[in-house]
């Protein structure tokens, strides 16, 4: 990204000013209370640890599938408190991290991935239709948009992908794509129209923990895990004031530690950072169009993403991802200054005619990564216990196949899912601190010198592509 105007940095600093240090889609005064911690002995069917999309989705689905069936789920925090109420409610069928990603690692099952993943984002949509959860949900679409020359060529190469693989999707050229969303740094667009659906990510949460209670599923929050043991024929699951004996157990905590360290040799912890405008006016949103309200992002490798919501604000995240030694999380890493800055001017260089505009509220999340882009899945305590993480950014929609893929692993089935080379054979493991920090910084690096260099990756991009390894949000 080319050097910011003095009056791109002049918009910048003056859209901050009393910007709140807070997710804005938890910031409101309809957030559920939360329910009791747990507190003794209690039993179960199935335990499910954390209450974000991949437990909750278990969680859903379970009960459903199985209305008898006793499940609790155990939250260190409360429901949506980490990445699944903190994201930008891009709800994608891609299971894949995106059509490339997919075609670099699956080629040979892709067409089974891309059919899964539709049916997977038909389902869900369903699922809100069914229990009427209220979480703003629209298919519209995405499209990635290239703002420098090179990447015009790789949306031309995915439009070719596209079209051999019948998904649905329009080349936009530069007229074309500021006719849809006017920015002066647009020079062509790739409008997948039928792949994505854009949700207010904690209702949603908030809305599928509803419809998991209404079916009797227990919900403890405040109840961080402590261990999971073998106890008999079955598991025994501690929290610091209680315990659940249980038969089974689907851990789903993504990018957070406890209470399977395995799951951190193929899972880091990246933190993504977002910022959301007060709400435009008319004339604001006359002067950039986007009526169709395609969730946008760039086509570098150092992306923004960004999106309308339904109060008619603007969501900006991405291009920045900060990895803290050891994989730290937590509020004492969350805010970074820089980063918000950069945010800021790049917003107001893709979009200079909302200058005076302001940001309501600044926040970050740790985004779960693998080194293949995509959800990682495992067994463990002789397959009584399963579990699944590492979205990398686009698990809003993938949670729920995750979800289903978890449920089968713990129950000992042979589906469809769980015969996909992307479950039987794991992501390419990270390396321990502190090769782990030096790998991630190095990558970093190099992704940046490759974005100024017209895309063209250097020797250590192409060393770790030669193994199917990567770093992304």
């Amino acid at each position: 990204m080319r050097g910011k105007s003095h009056e791109e940095q002049s918009a910048a600093s003056q859209s901050l000013a009393g910007t709140l240090d807070a997710v804005f889609w938890l910031d409101r005064p309809d957030t559920p209370q939360p329910v009791d911690a747990l507190s003794g002995q209690t039993t179960a069917d199935l335990v499910i640890v954390g209450a974000g999309f991949t437990g909750l989705w278990t969680a859903l689905v379970a009960a459903e599938a199985d209305p008898g069936r006793r499940i609790v789920v155990l939250e260190a925090e409360t429901t949506a408190f980490g990445a699944s109420g903190r994201n930008g409610g891009f709800c994608e069928a891609s299971l894949t991290h995106g059509l490339a990603n997919g075609l670099a690692h699956w080629p040979d099952e892709l067409d089974t991935l891309l059919r899964l993943g539709d049916e997977n984002l038909d389902d869900l949509l369903d699922t809100i239709d069914r229990h009427a959860i209220d979480c703003d949900a629209e298919r519209t679409g995405r499209m990635d948009i290239a703002v420098e020359p090179w990447q015009v060529d790789e949306l031309l190469q995915l439009a070719e992908a596209s079209s051999r693989l019948g998904v649905d999707h329009a080349m936009l050229d530069t007229e074309a794509i500021r006719a849809e969303i006017d920015s002066p740094t647009y020079l062509a667009g790739l409008w997948h129209r039928t792949d994505a659906a854009m949700v207010d990510p904690a209702r949603l949460a908030w809305g599928l923990q509803s419809a998991a209670r209404s079916l009797g599923v227990v919900f403890h929050d405040n109840s961080p895990v402590c261990s999971i043991k073998r106890s008999g024929a079955g598991i025994e699951v501690q929290t610091d004031r209680g315990r659940v004996m249980a038969d089974r157990a689907v851990v789903a905590t993504n990018a957070y530690r406890r209470p399977l360290s395995r799951i951190r040799r193929h899972v880091i912890p990246v933190y993504d950072h977002v910022l959301m405008t007060e709400p435009l006016s008319t004339d604001q949103w006359s002067a950039i169009g986007w009526g169709n309200r395609q969730g946008l992002s760039d086509a570098g490798n150092q992306f923004h993403y960004y999106r309308r919501t339904a109060d008619g604000r603007i969501l900006w995240g991405g291009y920045d991802i900060i990895y803290h030694f050891g994989g730290r999380v937590g509020p004492s890493v969350e805010h970074h200054a820089p980063t918000t800055r950069r945010l800021a001017q790049s917003f107001f260089h893709t979009f200079p005619q909302l200058g005076g505009l302001r940001f309501t509220h600044r926040w970050s999340g740790p985004i779960a990564s693998t080194t293949r882009f995509t959800c990682a899945w495992g067994t463990t305590h002789a397959g009584r216990v399963s579990w699944a993480a590492g979205y990398t950014g686009l698990g809003v929609g993938a949670s729920r196949f995750g979800a289903r893929v978890a449920l089968d692993l713990v129950d000992g089935l042979t589906t469809e899912r769980t015969q996909l080379q992307m479950v039987l054979r794991r992501p390419f493991p990270f390396p321990p601190e502190p090769a782990r920090w030096l790998a991630v910084q190095a990558t970093r690096a190099a992704i940046k010198r490759a974005d100024r260099r017209e895309g063209r990756e250097g020797l250590w991009l192409r060393t770790l592509a030669r193994f199917g390894i990567g770093l992304n949000s």
